[in-house]
């Protein structure tokens, strides 16, 4: 009890103690503190630029329990779900950033080679939080065999993570087209008035 107290409750980020890249370690722990009494709640996501609609989302997922274990895909992960460019941030450093957030307790590393919902088919929690336009009512019917409670969500945020890519992407590409179109606008009048000058 004493090293669980220190490893996840311990003062500071504790990193090293408080990510889990093994199913098999977390499993362990996870019985620990079903054995004192812990309420378990256990959200996924990507968490790539991490902004006010993540920690919000955190602050409730974290109201519903004792311990919040979130699950975080990995690079492999989020490439094969969000395409070639994603995630913007690594793995290592989003995890980290969880590690830093309040509510956050437990981060677990989820692989893309990874059996469907093996994470919450191996901790089975007490709550499920998830966002409502994570998963399909079928997908939901299925998960409650799994987990004492499911909690919908609705986003936190205004704006998501990719949005806030497009916007960086798109915005310096205006710019560079108003600049490009006055550089061959000036490009013309010089060539204009160059020819103007010959005759």
């Amino acid at each position: 009890m004493a090293r669980i107290i220190h490893d996840i409750f311990g003062p500071g980020s504790n990193i090293k103690r408080r990510i889990f890249l093994d199913y098999n370690q977390l499993a362990e722990k996870i019985a620990s503190c079903k054995q004192l009494g812990l309420k378990i709640v256990l959200t996924s996501g990507t968490f790539d630029l991490f902004h006010i609609g993540h920690s919000r989302y955190l602050e409730m997922a974290k109201q519903h329990g004792d311990l919040l274990i979130v699950g975080v895909d990995s690079d492999n992960k989020v490439k094969k779900k969000k395409g070639p460019h994603r995630p913007i941030v690594n793995e290592e450093e989003r995890m980290e950033v969880l590690c830093h957030n309040r509510h956050v307790d437990i981060v677990f590393l989820k692989q893309a080679e990874d059996p469907k919902w093996h994470l919450v088919k191996t901790l089975r929690p007490n709550v499920l939080i998830a966002t409502k336009r994570e998963y399909k009512e079928k997908d939901l019917n299925s998960l409650r065999e799994f987990c004492g409670e499911i909690i919908l969500l609705e986003s936190q945020a205004t704006t998501s993570t990719t949005a806030k890519v497009r916007s960086i992407l798109i915005k310096p590409t205006d710019e560079i087209k108003k600049r490009l179109k006055t550089v061959i606008e000036e490009v013309y009048k010089f060539l204009d008035d160059l020819t103007r000058g010959i005759k």
